[in-house]
Order: C-alpha cells, then structure tokens, then sequence
C-alpha cells in the first residue's frame, strides 16, 4: 500500500476516512500535491461564513452534495448540518431542493437555449410545491436553489433567483457566499468521493 502523506491523512480525516479509495485523490497523494492543502483550506472555508449560519452552510452543502451524488459528502454535510441544530424536515427540504432544480434547471435551460417564443407558452408542468412554503424559510429556498442553479449552469435560474432574492433583500455578500461554497463543495467532489 503506498504512503498516505499528512495532507491526505488531514483531508481524509475530517471525513471520518483513513483510506484513499479512489484514483484522483491517490494520484495527488503520489507527491503531496500542493493543491491537496489548497483543497483542505477551501474545503473548510465551506463550513463558516459571515453573512451564512453554520447551520445553513451545511444545509447548503448537503444540497450541493445531493445534487453532485456524492455519498461522503452528504453524509458529512448532513452530520454537520444537525451538530447546528438543523431538523429532519430541514435535511428533507435541502436534499428535495436539489432534486426539484435538477428537473427546472434542465427544463429551463432548454427553454434558454432554443428561444423559441412556442416553448414559453406550452405549461411546464412541473409540480413545485415545495417552494410554496418552505421549512426553511422562501429566502433560504431561493438561496439553495441559486447556488444550486450556479453548479447545474442555468443562467435562466440563476437569475431568477438572484432577482428573487434582492426582493426579498437578501445581501449580495450572502449570494456570492452561496455561489462560493457550491463550488467549493463541487470542487472537493472531484477529489473526495
């Protein structure tokens, strides 16, 4: 078995692993590769923020994860998500919310992308009644769904639920927060899963 460097062994324990078990992170650990401290940093960058509760953090990294399929870091997001208090309603709604734009960022983006006038009249009909009245709250819902959005490329999403979130005067500061951790969390997808 080769040798696990300090930077892998740091990054694998934070998610409760000792083993490298995939290619991508072995071919990293081979040298010690700079980027795995860059990684661990951005990483954990996800985990606090000034204008986002720990709590929503994790509900947004859960999300985040659910929608890239990656197990390690559900697991991980959900265990942080209830360690601040979050609720089995509020996992529920984090993991639904990643589902439900999975569906309206295809939907849409191929109504962007075709811009044929004949699209935008024939009805969705995509039920959305999550979104109604959400456990979180309509402004934590539409900040998942952007950053959600942002990770699936929907630029029809992503600025509807911008402009939703300005009229509900939500900081810009905290959107571009959520926009970052989605990719932070995207990118730690890549290396850990």
């Amino acid at each position: 078995m080769e040798k696990i460097s300090e930077t892998t062994q740091e990054l694998l324990a934070i998610f409760g692993n000792e083993n490298i078990n995939n290619k991508a992170l072995e071919l990293l650990n081979a040298t010690d590769f700079k980027y795995l401290r860059d990684l661990k940093l951005n990483f954990n960058s996800t985990l606090t923020s000034e204008f986002i509760s720990e709590k929503e953090c994790g509900l947004l990294g859960l999300s985040v994860a659910t929608n890239n399929q990656n197990a390690i870091l559900i697991s991980f997001y959900k265990n942080y998500s209830i360690k601040f208090g979050a609720t089995e309603d509020e996992l529920a709604e984090a993991v639904s919310c990643a589902s439900l734009l999975a569906s309206n960022n295809i939907f849409y983006r191929f109504r962007h992308f075709t811009q044929k006038e004949k699209y935008t009249q024939i009805p969705a009909r995509i039920r959305m009644q999550i979104m109604m009245k959400p456990v979180t709250s309509k402004e934590f819902f539409e900040l998942m769904s952007l950053a959600i959005s942002a990770v699936n490329g929907c630029e029809m999403c992503v600025n509807a639920h911008e402009d939703s979130l300005i009229k509900l005067e939500t900081k810009e500061e905290r959107i571009f927060d959520a926009v970052r951790i989605a990719s932070l969390v995207t990118a730690t997808g890549k290396i850990i899963y």
